[in-house]
């Protein structure tokens, strides 16, 4: 170091008052140096959120009655938890012995959870998982005031419950605008992990739409949730619920730093339904669907995979009269864009039986408007499938050859058995046709945007394509429909 920046160091110091020996820290301006960051946010302060938003947060526990006659023989709990508290091992095999109960004892502990409330005179919303098979349920307060609850009702589709208390004067959250939530943006939650009632836990929003279930796009957060955390709030930072936080990715059956919480605007419209009906009536048109692929959808003109791929439609339903078709890749509803598969059932489901709709279906190269009924969704029910007759090879072609593929026309009855108008079974497969995914028993529907209905459609087809780009065949799998993208040989 020259001796002109020593004097320098040495002048600061002095006019600093410390003394020689004694370790500087300057900001970078001092030394004439621009800083990294001109301010540096200080961390939120959760304690007026925790008392604005905490008198709502309830702790419920769940009971059930046990059984007239319960096992007995093994050792009792109060033995286990003897050997627990001081480290001996506890036998192989060990379960606790369940004394024999009769009906008139009273209910044991079954699981705990949390909730919140949604309005002064008694309701309160949480998890339907919460509330699954228990015979009572015991709700407290944040004043430490107990009540016995009875479910209004619970929708396990969405994981959306409501139950209801006989109180007057409680306090209900308020809930928040989802769409301004933000990635990055700071959250808490209040609730009863492991039954420790009335934790607090912070963190961020990691991400919104995360496709966890078919109902309904999560919000996932790096808050501490654990097992009783179920059925309580998320809350942002202007003590608004927005979340009920549901779910955890586990290995260990506790923290990981990963959950995720149903969207307060859709739990708010179920449990608006679950108050006025005690369930939720959901629309359905009768398809079966699954993704577009990158491959398919280049190989049918789409550019990037969007819409919902029709992979079976189910006889007499709605889809069914209005004209959809195995291989049909649906862009609308309503007018509104099918991005991703799941955003079909979330927008049928949330229309009302009997509604009539429109769907923007992609087939055999152009779209096509269809008009069509929404039906209420009921349990499925299995169907019964006929045995089909062996085959008989058809003789093959050059293309079909080349393509590793073996044929057999299908019969009259056997596509009227598949409710088909017309296909091609496959009865070997290898070469190009092999990597491609396709398998022995699949019937070919169409091969690029020709329907096919013999072996020499399909050889007509495939010598009619351009040999050195990939061509797509429309498979009927069992039930199911699926495209397979052959690529040629290199």
């Amino acid at each position: 170091m020259s001796k002109s920046v020593t004097q320098s160091l040495a002048s600061v110091a002095i006019a600093l008052g410390i003394s020689a020996g004694s370790v500087v820290l300057l900001p970078m301006s001092a030394l004439g140096q621009t800083p990294a960051a001109a301010s540096v946010r200080g961390l939120p302060d959760f304690t007026d959120l925790v008392d604005l938003v905490g008198p709502s947060v309830v702790n419920i526990r769940t009971l059930e009655r046990a059984g007239a006659s319960a096992q007995s023989g093994g050792p009792d709990e109060e033995m286990l938890d003897f050997f627990r508290r001081f480290g001996i091992p506890i036998p192989p095999g060990a379960t606790p012995r369940t004394p024999r109960q009769t009906p008139d004892e009273e209910p044991r502990p079954r699981g705990v959870g949390s909730g919140f409330v949604l309005s002064a005179d008694g309701y309160i919303m949480t998890n339907a998982h919460v509330v699954d098979g228990a015979d009572e349920l015991v709700v407290t307060l944040a004043d430490k005031r107990e009540f016995k609850a009875r479910v209004i009702g619970a929708d396990k589709r969405t994981d959306v419950a409501v139950v209801k208390i006989d109180a007057n004067g409680l306090s209900p959250v308020k809930t928040g605008d989802v769409s301004r939530l933000r990635v990055g943006e700071w959250v808490m939650a209040i609730g009863s992990p492991f039954g420790l009632e009335n934790t607090v836990t912070a963190g961020i929003v990691s991400a919104k739409q995360r496709d966890t279930g078919d109902y309904l796009p999560f919000i996932q957060t790096d808050v501490a949730i654990n097992p009783g955390n179920s059925g309580g709030p998320l809350i942002n930072m202007r003590g608004e619920v927005v979340g009920i936080n549901s779910q955890i990715y586990s290995r260990s059956g506790g923290f990981q730093g990963i959950s995720f919480a149903i969207p307060i605007d859709e739990a708010v419209r179920v449990s608006d339904e679950l108050r006025a009906n005690g369930k939720v009536t959901r629309g359905r048109i009768g398809v079966r669907i699954d993704q577009v692929s990158k491959d398919v959808a280049e190989s049918l003109g789409l550019g990037q995979p969007k819409g919902a791929l029709v992979r079976g439609v189910e006889p007499e339903s709605p889809a069914a009269k209005a004209g959809v078709e195995p291989g049909d890749i649906i862009l609308k509803f309503d007018g509104r864009t099918i991005d991703k598969s799941v955003d079909l059932p979330r927008l049928v489901g949330n229309t009302k039986p009997g509604t009539r709709s429109t769907l923007t279906v992609l087939r055999r190269g152009s779209q096509r408007d269809l008009n069509i009924v929404v039906a209420e969704l009921v349990p499925e029910q299995p169907e019964a499938r006929a045995e089909a007759p062996s085959p008989v090879p058809a003789p093959a072609g050059g293309a079909v050859q080349a393509m590793g593929l073996t044929l057999a026309e299908l019969s009259a009855a056997e596509a009227k058995a598949l409710s088909l108008r017309g296909g091609v079974r496959v009865m070997g497969a290898v070469g190009p046709s092999a990597r491609a995914g396709v398998r022995e028993g699949d019937i070919i529907m169409a091969v690029g945007n020709t329907e096919v209905s013999s072996a020499r459609d399909v050889e007509a087809a495939l010598a009619k394509s351009d040999k050195s780009r990939s061509i797509t065949l429309l498979l009927r799998r069992g039930e199911w429909a699926q495209y397979a993208v052959v690529r040629p040989a290199r």
